[in-house]
């Protein structure tokens, strides 16, 4: 069974890197659009360290069997045109990424992920030197895992399915070499859950230190300004009404059920980065009657209701990252819910109005559910002009 799980797991492995590399060529192909400029870079790593467990018994079994070793490549595209958010965010660098475990792990199988990122510098004042500080985060989809089975893998009880969230953040040192190469190290947290939409899910957990070489394939122009000339902040409120949609699995073995919501919320022009609010968000979970045979389900007892405190991340005009830390006013322990749970994710501004997203929401870091995310923004007057 090991060997034919292994062979399986190369396999994809080897699928996986070729449409990473087809879709890699695809992205640097494009031509640049308008006058934004990129500085193109090609990035090679390699991990290594342990495991985190949960202190269950089971867990520190997997952990001591594991030992992670892994390796990275990305493809990227350093903002260098002299716009305002680039010069705010100090010259960001997105792009794609595969990640990787080396070995096969019987117990979790060749972890691995295909992924977009975000690396931003600390300060505008090192960009020109040797030695340079950022932090960066990854998330994408994680797969190629040997689940949990109740015969063939029961003692895998941190992910009950192939395909999971991927999700990487940490800090970063990069040392330039010359204007082609750079060496940098990482160390952060990286994580695989599938957000309770198949039990088992208490998540892999790996803090691996990385060490690998960046290649400049292009030259930085033009050259980045430090200074930053800050337009004119309209601050402004606005309206923001989300729909929520999901499914979770409650117990090992039972079948998943839907979980959705709606959500409003008041937000207001902070900064040049942040938005702040409040608003209500309505969640439902339907199936108790299936959950729980001999008791009815009723409006009540599958429905929630909650005050949620919000926080907006603009990233650019048009990416940002929601944020919230929610209080029920209305909830039910049958539906795995305490009385407060936190949410992020990441959004895409479609146009004015339209925005996508995909959040999870989670109960004392414990993931509830994945909220795939389509909301509608109603802009309000201008209340106030501050800057230039």
């Amino acid at each position: 069974m090991d060997l034919k799980l292994h062979s399986k797991s190369l396999m994809n492995s080897i699928i996986s890197l070729r449409l990473f590399l087809v879709l890699g060529i695809m992205v640097f192909s494009l031509p640049s659009l308008g006058q934004q400029k990129y500085q193109k870079i090609l990035e090679l790593s390699y991990e290594n360290g342990p495991m985190i467990s949960n202190g269950k018994d089971w867990a520190d079994e997997i952990r001591d069997l594991v030992s992670y070793r892994g390796a990275d490549i990305r493809l990227g595209w350093r903002k260098t045109s002299n716009n305002f958010y680039n010069k705010l965010y100090r010259y960001p660098t997105f792009g794609i990424g595969f990640s990787t475990a080396l070995p096969y792990y019987p117990e979790i199988g060749r972890p691995q992920g295909v992924y977009g990122f975000g690396e931003f510098p600390f300060s505008n004042k090192n960009l020109d030197k040797k030695l340079y500080l950022a932090y960066f985060a990854q998330l994408g989809l994680g797969f190629n895992l040997n689940p949990y089975d109740s015969l063939d893998n029961p003692l895998n009880q941190y992910i009950g399915s192939e395909l999971n969230a991927y999700i990487h953040f940490g800090f970063k040192a990069n040392y330039r070499l010359n204007q082609d190469f750079e060496l940098f190290s990482t160390i952060g947290l990286k994580h695989y859950s599938n957000g309770a939409t198949k039990r088992p899910n208490a998540g892999i957990n790996l803090a691996p230190i990385a060490f690998g070489v960046r290649y400049n394939i292009d030259k930085i122009s033009p050259e980045p300004l430090r200074s930053i000339d800050y337009p004119e902040l309209e601050k402004r409120g606005y309206w923001n009404f989300a729909l929520y949609l999901g499914s979770k699995n409650y117990e090992v073995g039972d079948p998943s059920y839907f979980r959705g919501g709606f959500g409003v919320n008041y937000l207001w022009d902070a900064s040049y980065k942040y938005r702040i609010g409040l608003g209500l968000d309505y969640f439902i979970a339907p199936g108790f009657e299936s959950r729980y045979p001999g008791r009815e389900g009723t409006f009540s007892n599958q429905s929630s209701l909650a005050i949620v405190g919000s926080w907006e991340w603009k990233l650019n005009d048009r990416l940002y990252m929601p944020i919230g830390l929610g209080a029920y006013l209305h909830y039910n322990s049958e539906n795995q819910e305490s009385w407060f749970y936190e949410r992020i994710g990441v959004r895409y501004k479609i146009n004015e109005h339209l925005f996508g997203g995909l959040q999870i929401k989670a109960h004392k870091a414990k993931a509830d559910f994945f909220e795939f995310t389509i909301g509608y923004t109603i802009p309000g007057k201008i209340q106030k002009v501050v800057g230039n």
